[in-house]
């Protein structure tokens, strides 16, 4: 539900906060007082368009918030998951309209397009009215009221998922006579490129392994000889190893004797010892490092030649010619084996399109069955509505043509306003007022079912009075017992079947400048308002009296 509306710096409007309750509320004023704005400031709020001269005069920018409490799987939510918008507490829909026309929009403070405040609003609130085109006069919404109705939402996912599948066969289908096609006009060249391909037999990741393969031998290739040289000085005939190591037995002896003058060569003399003999073993393992076959070095260089000139003749990564080869393969394979396959996935999309049309079929048949009983329904609300010569019809047509995720029927709602005369869509052959009779018992009919949680009815009672408006007070308290139903009205039989009642006037600011109120009301205050409403500019106590029987000991 609607918990509450902010409006700032919208025309006459400077600050205003309203809280909502639940049931029904009716909103009332003299003409010109602010209703109007009132409405406009609440479609700003849910994606409604949006226009500078909405700006308070004097002022450079206002904005209106709508805040709501809504049931944790209300699908305003889910647009909000889906869009990674926070969705904790209440939603909040705020828009931003400055004097030289931009607007900006947010949803629970964060910056959103008015494309998807608008998608939001569209599940919180339903504005109806004589002229207002967010009323459900269109006939795109027709066929998901009537499911609603029906309670048939179950039915429709299943015809959703039997018209995908058979869309998928279908496309599965076009896309193997396509590869089929593309097959046999290469088919030469698929079988010498797959043969190519199958005696290289190239496999991921090779071109890397054999290219550090090539560097370690090529770099083994360049020491080798300087490796092999150091070890033969070390091993040769002049090797200096075995003279270091006679000169350091010699002086060692002879430390002993002259140690003073011999010992501090002698430690020097045994490193030097320790590091020839360290030095010449890894020569010799650095030595049998470089060993390598140079047959193996000129294979791994031919390998990646052939690699990658495959890679560039087909016009891919040396690492994509596995995958080339494989796609290849399918393709002759789709080839040579295309027309069994093809016939399978023929006969799979023939059986799709079966189980879609007996579902959809089956569909059709619920509706037809609801549609009788929207009728009647509908109709059992019409006489008391002064449309007992008025006629609604569900206007249905099954039609392949118009085939899709939603079953096959066309669904538009008719309306014969008199005996005689010819039915057509509701949006054109109703007037204004009969419109918003309509749409007041569709909603009644409808109930809790594929509304949303909050209804705003602007002025549907024009032009009726008497036992017509006391009609339609009484279908909006009904209605108001499963959602929230606001109505800005002038009949005092509406006003007075209300929970809730808001008086809007306008007051005197200062000399120069008048601005919108409104305030709650209640017991006497609101006795008042109904009396005015019922008389005019002057209140009589006959008026007085008359709105106490309207409201009754209840109110």
């Amino acid at each position: 539900m609607l918990a509450s509306l902010t409006i700032r710096d919208i025309v006459l409007i400077e600050r205003l906060e309203i809280d909502f309750a639940r049931g029904m509320t009716v909103l009332t004023g003299e003409t010109g007082a602010g209703k109007s704005i009132l409405l406009d400031a609440m479609s700003l709020a849910l994606g409604g368009r949006g226009d500078g001269t909405l700006v308070r005069h004097g002022a450079t920018q206002g904005q209106v918030t709508a805040a709501f409490d809504v049931a944790g799987d209300h699908p305003a939510r889910k647009i909000l998951a889906d869009n990674d918008l926070s969705s904790d507490g209440d939603v909040i829909l705020r828009r931003v309209q400055t004097a030289d026309g931009r607007t900006r929009a947010f949803v629970n403070d964060q910056p959103v397009g008015v494309a998807m405040l608008r998608e939001i609003g569209a599940k919180l609130v339903e504005i109806h009215g004589q002229h207002d085109d967010r009323a459900l006069v269109e006939p795109t919404e027709h066929r998901r009221l009537l499911d609603a109705y029906g309670r048939l939402e179950v039915d429709v996912v299943s015809v959703g998922e039997a018209w995908r599948t058979w869309r998928g066969a279908e496309k599965a289908v076009k896309d193997h006579k396509a590869r089929i096609e593309a097959a046999r006009r290469e088919a030469d060249y698929l079988r010498s490129s797959v043969e190519e391909l199958g005696k290289l037999k190239p496999k991921a990741g090779e071109e890397v392994d054999l290219a550090a393969r090539r560097t370690r031998m090529q770099q083994a290739e360049k020491v080798a000889t300087d490796i092999a040289e150091a070890v033969d000085t070390l091993n040769g005939n002049g090797s200096p190893i075995p003279t270091t190591i006679a000169l350091w037995r010699r002086l060692e002896r002879k430390a002993g004797g002259a140690g003073d003058l011999i010992g501090p060569a002698v430690k020097p003399l045994a490193a030097a010892v320790d590091q020839l003999e360290e030095a010449r073993q890894a020569l010799e393992v650095a030595l049998r490092a470089t060993e390598f076959d140079p047959r193996e070095l000129e294979r791994v260089e031919e390998r990646l030649f052939a690699l990658r000139g495959a890679a560039r003749k087909f016009s891919v990564t040396v690492d994509g010619l596995e995958a080339l080869r494989t796609r290849m393969t399918r393709d002759l394979a789709d080839l040579d084996a295309g027309e069994d396959r093809l016939g399978k996935l023929e006969q799979a999309s023939v059986q799709a399109e079966a189980t879609f049309r007996d579902r959809a079929q089956a569909l059709s048949k619920k509706r037809q069955a609801a549609a009788r009983a929207l009728e009647a329904a509908v109709q059992g609300e019409l006489p008391a509505l002064k449309l007992e010569r008025a006629k609604f019809i569900v206007e249905m047509r099954a039609d392949m043509a118009e085939a899709g995720g939603e079953g096959i029927d066309v669904v538009e709602f008719w309306v014969q306003t008199n005996p005689g005369t010819r039915a057509g869509p509701m949006m054109k052959v109703a007037s204004g007022g009969e419109l918003s009779r309509f749409l007041l018992a569709l909603k009644v009919s409808l109930a809790d079912r594929g509304s949303a949680p909050t209804l705003v009815f602007d002025e549907i009672d024009t032009g009726v009075g008497g036992a017509v408006a006391e009609a339609i007070g009484s279908r909006l308290a009904r209605l108001a017992e499963t959602v929230q139903v606001l109505s800005v009205t002038h009949a005092p039989q509406v006003a007075a079947k209300a929970g809730s009642h808001l008086l809007i006037m306008k007051e005197l600011v200062d000399a120069e400048r008048v601005a919108t109120r409104v305030v709650a009301i209640e017991g006497g205050g609101r006795r008042e308002e109904i009396a005015r409403m019922l008389a005019g500019a002057t209140i009589t106590d006959e008026a007085r009296a008359a709105a106490d029987r309207l409201m009754g000991p209840v109110n």
